[in-house]
């Protein structure tokens, strides 16, 4: 996990705290309720922790962090083995929109700061919105645009329907995290789905 990106989780989620460095893993399922039997699956595992831990009307999803990387991808490889499935199974992760929105109106940025759970929009920069699904993606494009371009995170939301993401910083730096989170997604093998 990258340093911003680690310290949004640490804003948002209600189980063990991640710090950045950390090797991290979201499942995303439906339906449900799966969650509850899938974390503890993960949890018994290896010595990951478990940051998060959602349940939504259609989605359930959770999150499962170590300082070893090796712990993390053991309880997924026992998570997918206890399912009967194979990383192959999983859904591919489509881009539903992307917008850059340059010069930000100080009014659109002090909308967006009143719930943003990371750093403050500034008026005039750029602000850089992707939306994609499945929506626990959302946290893999965010950390990927994180390495690759000086920006700042704004918010992530990874629960529901679709995953968002908001963050800012000069044009060219939005824009150059704009690809990165794009190439993150659409590299990323798996089944074509429709929601």
């Amino acid at each position: 996990m990258q340093p911003q990106y680690a310290a949004f989780v640490g804003t948002i989620t209600q189980g063990d705290l991640p710090v950045a460095g950390m090797a991290s893993l979201y499942i995303e399922m439906a339906p449900g309720n799966e969650v509850f039997r899938t974390v503890d699956i993960a949890v018994k595992a290896t010595e990951a922790k478990p940051g998060a831990q959602v349940v939504e009307r259609e989605f359930g999803m959770f999150e499962i962090h170590s300082m070893n990387q090796a712990d993390v991808l053991e309880s997924g490889r026992i998570v997918l083995e206890r399912l009967g499935l194979r990383v192959e199974d999983r859904i591919k992760p489509q881009i539903a929109s992307t917008q850059l929105i340059t010069n930000v109106d100080p009014y659109q940025a002090q909308l967006l700061n009143r719930w943003r759970r990371g750093s403050m929009l500034v008026p005039g920069q750029t602000l850089l919105v992707v939306e994609c699904y499945p929506a626990a993606y959302i946290n893999l494009a965010c950390n990927e645009a994180e390495k690759a371009a000086s920006i700042n995170v704004v918010h992530v939301s990874s629960v529901g329907r679709f995953g968002r993401m908001w963050l800012s910083g000069t044009e060219s730096e939005a824009k150059t995290a704009r690809e990165a989170a794009i190439q993150a997604l659409e590299s990323l093998e798996g089944v074509i789905s429709k929601y």
